[in-house]
């Protein structure tokens, strides 16, 4: 058993609007691994960091996606910071994996300047960028296709998106 495909990208990127239309353009379920995170914690990410930092966040997520690659055979979106971990890197080897791009000005317009977001709650702009460049050739070593979302539809990316995975 095997995700369909994997959504990568930063946040704002889209992987969870995008995902949730190309499951059910492909019929089958969806899966966000922060929404498991949230779950499996009892709490919001935003609480996990505060309470118990970054580095518990960061274990419990590679915990989360790499029981999610092996089990979960829908459409799957993984957190903007999960493919930092190396050997969560090497796990998505050999899975269909989607880099939805996205560019600053967007990602901002769509996440807004922090509400929410643990790494981006000083000075967000300048840490979204800061976010953008770090994780750009990380994102681009794991993934099988590239898709830009900036300045698109939902529709019209999932569509473009089926269309690379037939």
């Amino acid at each position: 058993m095997a995700p369909a495909t994997v959504f990568v990208g930063t946040m704002g990127a889209g992987k969870t609007s995008v995902g949730q239309a190309v499951a059910r353009r492909l019929g089958v379920p969806f899966a966000d691994t922060d929404a498991i995170i949230e779950e499996r914690a009892g709490k919001p990410i935003p609480e996990i960091f505060f309470d118990d930092g970054e580095d518990a966040f960061r274990l419990l997520e590679r915990t989360v996606v790499s029981e999610a690659l092996a089990e979960f055979d829908g459409v799957l979106a993984l957190g903007g910071g999960a493919i930092m971990n190396e050997a969560t890197r090497a796990l998505l080897a050999g899975h269909t994996v989607v880099w939805l791009s996205v560019e600053l000005s967007d990602a901002v317009k769509r996440v807004g300047l922090g509400a929410g977001r643990p790494m981006i709650s000083i000075n967000p702009r300048a840490t979204m960028k800061f976010l953008l460049d770090q994780r750009k050739p990380l994102y681009a070593s794991v993934a099988t296709h590239t898709v830009s979302t900036d300045g698109r539809e939902i529709d019209d990316i999932a569509a473009e998106v089926v269309a690379l995975l037939k």
